[in-house]
């Protein structure tokens, strides 16, 4: 546990997550810090920090992507460390490089080790949101916790009166098992049947979508090619809707137009990446996460 003084919490909000941070200092009641953020004509990156925090305790929260956001991350904490702060924690709604967390080609370096460690020079505490892979966090040489987005999910998808959760493949079945225990709802998750060379079927395992009220759930969407896929397979086997929800939408290489033209009827994803499906924010989440390592 990171010991932290009742008392005065500053809150910064880096660029890339600014709704978090904002939300985050009302959830807690704590002030967020004033600063000025630039980029110079080469597009260096500039940060000043306009509070006096020497003796404070400060929770930087910024999202690890792109490359731009990892630099200015770093450059933020080395602010907050040389202005005196005593306790540093910095959340990472989005920890990018998080799915290289290991060597799968010779010669490969193993990018999520290589970002914890630079985040760890600077910070006593790391919190990070649905990690790809749990282990990651055994990559940073300070404390590192995650926290789920997944029941923030389920609340927004409940008031949708989703029937029926899914998870897109069965390592991700208990993601889908935990929204659907919230919302009371029947889970499944969908596997992938080959009938020829070209040609996948996806279906659920066990259980029918015909005439439900879908949601498909998800860590990351980053192309989209898979999830559409998946849509375009419910809507065919009778699904009366189909919802998309995921903590982090990358929504890459025209993945907003596959998912949107494959008849999905509303997408949404958690504001660690801020996009216009960012309806669901991690704020209290990570807010509870704090109070459970802390003493606030």
């Amino acid at each position: 546990m990171v010991h932290l003084r009742c008392h005065t919490m500053y809150i910064l909000g880096g660029t890339s997550a600014s709704n978090v941070a904002t939300n985050l200092a009302i959830t807690l009641k704590q002030p967020l810090m004033h600063t000025t953020y630039k980029r110079f004509p080469d597009d260096e990156f500039y940060v000043r920090l306009l509070d006096d925090i020497a003796g404070q305790d400060v929770v930087i929260v910024q999202t690890a992507y792109p490359d731009q956001k990892i630099v200015e991350l770093f450059l933020i904490q080395d602010a907050v460390l040389d202005a005196g702060a005593k306790k540093i924690i910095v959340i990472i709604p989005y920890f990018g490089y998080s799915r290289q967390d290991k060597k799968f080609e010779d010669g490969e370096a193993t990018s999520a080790r290589v970002i914890a460690q630079h985040i760890s020079s600077n910070a006593d505490c790391v919190i990070t949101v649905d990690p790809h892979k749990e282990h990651i966090l055994n990559f940073f040489s300070v404390p590192a916790y995650s926290c789920s987005a997944v029941v923030s999910l389920a609340r927004y998808l409940k008031e949708k009166h989703v029937d029926f959760v899914l998870a897109p493949d069965k390592g991700a079945r208990q993601r889908a098992k935990e929204a659907a225990s919230f919302i009371n709802c029947d889970y499944d998750y969908l596997e992938k049947t080959r009938i020829n060379g070209t040609n996948v079927k996806i279906t659920p395992k066990k259980l029918n979508a015909r005439g439900k009220h879908v949601a498909i759930i998800d860590d990351i969407i980053s192309t989209g090619g898979t999830m559409a896929n998946s849509i375009k397979e419910l809507k065919k086997q009778g699904a009366k809707t189909v919802l998309v929800a995921c903590t982090h939408g990358l929504f890459v290489d025209g993945a907003k137009e596959k998912l949107l033209s494959a008849d999905c009827d509303e997408l949404i994803s958690t504001d660690t990446i801020e996009t216009e499906f960012s309806k669901v924010s991690v704020a209290d989440t990570i807010a509870q996460t704090l109070q459970t390592i802390t003493d606030i």
